[in-house]
């Protein structure tokens, strides 16, 4: 989305594109925190402003696709309600996650929730850091799970 065009946007302003995002789902359900990657289906995501329509972000698939001469086909505008969830802020390797993921059920467990994993209701990680620039052991990554009562 440019400022530099002439297709005028209701409301834009200028803004910093927020970091990347990623859902993560299982086609069947996992309540724990020993999640299976090579089981695991996932999406990219960029958050858009509130000010940017459905109808702006395909102007600009439009012209992007013009202009690049590259397939578009998959990227969408996409929402979701994500939920009841617990998040915590993960420092260190996304290897490192599963430990992270624990303390995460831990908490849940002792408010009464479980984890609930399911493709309507994904994992998700804000990644703060970029990995090509920080260090390892200094990335930050949000990791918020959606969670139910339990039984």
């Amino acid at each position: 989305m440019s400022y530099k065009s002439d297709y005028k946007i209701e409301g834009f302003f200028n803004y910093v594109v927020p970091p990347l995002e990623g859902l993560w789902c299982s086609e069947k359900e996992q309540e724990n925190s020993k999640l299976e990657k090579e089981k695991l289906s996932w999406i990219s995501l960029i958050r858009l402003p509130d000010f940017i329509k459905k109808e702006d972000f395909e102007w600009a698939i439009k012209v992007a696709t013009d202009k690049k001469k590259k397939d578009f086909s998959k990227v969408e505008f996409f929402t979701y309600k994500e939920g009841i969830c617990v998040q915590c802020v993960h420092i260190g390797s996304y290897d490192d996650e599963p430990k992270t993921i624990s303390s995460m059920e831990e908490y849940a467990r002792k408010k009464g929730y479980i984890f609930n994993i399911t493709e309507k209701t994904p994992h998700h990680e804000i990644y703060l850091s970029d990995p090509r620039k920080v260090d390892v052991s200094k990335m930050k990554t949000i990791i918020r799970y959606p969670i139910k009562k339990l039984k």
